[in-house]
């Protein structure tokens, strides 16, 4: 087990994730250009909806490429994780909006899962990670994501506690 290795993942997983968080309410409704551009699927739902922002994309791979940086790491492994990780994201909207549920909407596993999955496989040969070491990470990225959510939602950072 690479446990150095692991926090400095989480570490990142955590600033991607929280990056989009903290600069909508810095920016508000400013530069929150949908990904989308307001596109439909054949379903004639959104392919991913208004939630999922160019701003919340960009500001997850610019901020994480720094965090990389100042952690000692370098920039591209923090913007390949940021990226993967709002890839997961955005397939989880996806997957959300075929199956009918709201942006915003709870889907336990399905909201976390790929967030963390995603980069961690697409980084897993640079950083030497096993198995173990992958499913360490998604199982502690899962669990603190649901308990950050509600801390978020009482601090009036995000509208739901989920």
């Amino acid at each position: 087990m690479h446990v150095r290795t692991i926090c400095e993942v989480l570490s990142l997983l955590a600033l991607a994730n929280v990056s989009p968080i903290a600069v909508k309410n810095l920016a508000g409704a400013r530069w929150s250009w949908p990904v989308d551009g307001g596109l439909t699927f054949f379903d004639h739902r959104p392919l991913f909806g208004a939630s999922k922002t160019v701003r919340g994309v960009g500001s997850s791979v610019l901020i994480t490429s720094i965090g990389a940086v100042v952690m000692g790491m370098d920039w591209d492994l923090g913007a390949k994780i940021a990226a993967w990780s709002m890839g997961g994201d955005l397939f989880s909207s996806f997957c959300k909006r075929r199956l009918g549920l709201a942006a915003g909407s709870r889907a336990t596993g399905l909201d976390q899962i790929p967030e963390a999955l995603f980069p961690v496989v697409a980084v897993h040969h640079a950083l030497s990670l096993s198995v173990p070491d992958i499913a360490v990470i998604v199982a502690i990225f899962m669990i603190g994501e649901m308990g950050l959510s509600v801390l978020f939602f009482r601090w009036h950072l995000r509208e739901r506690p989920y």
